[in-house]
């Protein structure tokens, strides 16, 4: 299944997956954001509720990074096992992630019981611990639970909801690394993931996920030769793979034709009723705001997540003071701001070609991404 390809139970039209760039240390001027996380790696848990207990996962042994195609991006996909004896649901997961000078983002998927075998066979016949994954976690036929970005703590939601994991399901471990500002060896990481579980039946969780083409140029103080857009694309395939150039093409194509410049949009169509309960939103290290609108220019508009000034080190999900139900012919518009100026004022990216920025999985790529925890039906 391709990156474009994924839907929560079959609600929204197109869905993308998540990448992260890298830690800034300095905030420019006139930017709020890019300030460092490491100071909220470690965040204490919140006590555990009734019939919930937790289960603790860890990598089988420490990664060495090791970008592929000349890059500085590893995406490393790692499969773990919670040993489900029977179904259970997970109400809240915290990522602790072991080196935060490498690490920069994680996202889990549930495998179900039926594609397990798929993913052990990917797993054995890849050198080394677990396998490259730019995008999506290789395996296909798989769901979101959790995820991990700067900023990002354990969010809990109504203890009545939950996302299922069925006896015999694995999870797929994502992580991006990134080399970025890393002097001499990278070091090694071995992080892992705190999940907190009851063998309730709860209502299932789903995550949706509304994406908006990227289109920045250039700024007229450089040039070079990825300024030219299609240079830029060419080159994304050549680091991520051919797929992500296909995934440039068929945003553009979705969302429809758009002017080069720091803002753009995409309206994506509700094909079926589901309630939303929290919101996050996702850019690298040029964003300066998301924003997510339910039938923006309607008698019925309203805003799910609103973030003016964007801060890459605070992407925590954030839970609607009331959740929101969206049904079939709604529509859902995300909205992004990116500053290609802020290229020179990082250190992360100062010293890196300038370019053309398409949507892309590296640090010096982007994304517009709104992530929505989601029940199917109504409240």
């Amino acid at each position: 299944m391709n990156r474009l390809a994924r839907t929560a139970a079959l609600l929204f039209a197109v869905v993308l997956l998540a990448s992260c760039g890298a830690r800034s240390t300095t905030t420019p001027a006139g930017h709020p954001g890019h300030t460092g996380h490491a100071a909220k790696a470690t965040v204490a848990a919140v006590p555990l509720r009734a019939g919930e207990r937790f289960v603790n996962l860890t990598m089988a042994e420490p990664y060495t990074p090791n970008p592929p195609n000349g890059g500085t991006d590893d995406y490393r996909c790692f499969l773990i096992d919670p040993k489900p004896a029977s179904k259970v649901f997970l109400t809240g997961a915290q990522f602790q992630p072991q080196n935060l000078d490498l690490v920069h983002h994680a996202i889990f998927f549930r495998i179900d019981p039926e594609h397990a075998a798929k993913a052990r066979e990917i797993d054995q016949r890849t050198p080394g611990q677990g396998w490259t994954c730019f995008g999506d976690d290789g395996v296909g036929d798989s769901s979101w639970v959790a995820h991990w970005a700067p900023g990002t703590s354990e969010t809990l939601l109504d203890p009545r909801y939950g996302y299922e994991l069925p006896p015999g399901s694995r999870l797929v471990m994502q992580v991006h690394y990134n080399l970025l500002g890393v002097a001499g060896k990278p070091g090694t990481d071995r992080s892992g993931i705190r999940l907190r579980v009851t063998d309730q039946s709860l209502r299932p969780l789903e995550t949706a996920l509304f994406q908006a083409p990227v289109e920045l140029p250039c700024t007229p103080q450089e040039s070079g030769p990825l300024c030219d857009r299609a240079a830029a694309v060419k080159d994304v395939g050549a680091r991520f793979g051919e797929e992500l150039k296909d995934q440039v093409a068929l945003l553009a194509k979705y969302c429809g034709p758009s002017k080069p410049g720091p803002t753009q949009h995409c309206d994506m169509p509700v094909e079926g009723t589901a309630t939303v309960h929290a919101m996050a939103g996702h850019m690298h290290l040029l964003g300066r705001a998301i924003k997510v609108e339910l039938n923006p220019g309607t008698p019925k508009a309203r805003t799910l997540l609103d973030v003016p000034e964007y801060n890459f080190d605070d992407q925590s999900l954030r839970v609607l003071p009331e959740p929101v139900t969206v049904s079939k012919g709604d529509v859902v518009r995300v909205t992004c701001t990116h500053d290609a100026g802020l290229r020179a004022q990082l250190p992360q990216l100062r010293k890196l070609p300038p370019r053309y920025v398409v949507w892309g999985d590296g640090t010096s790529d982007e994304m517009c991404l709104g992530i929505a925890i989601v029940t199917p039906g109504a409240t």
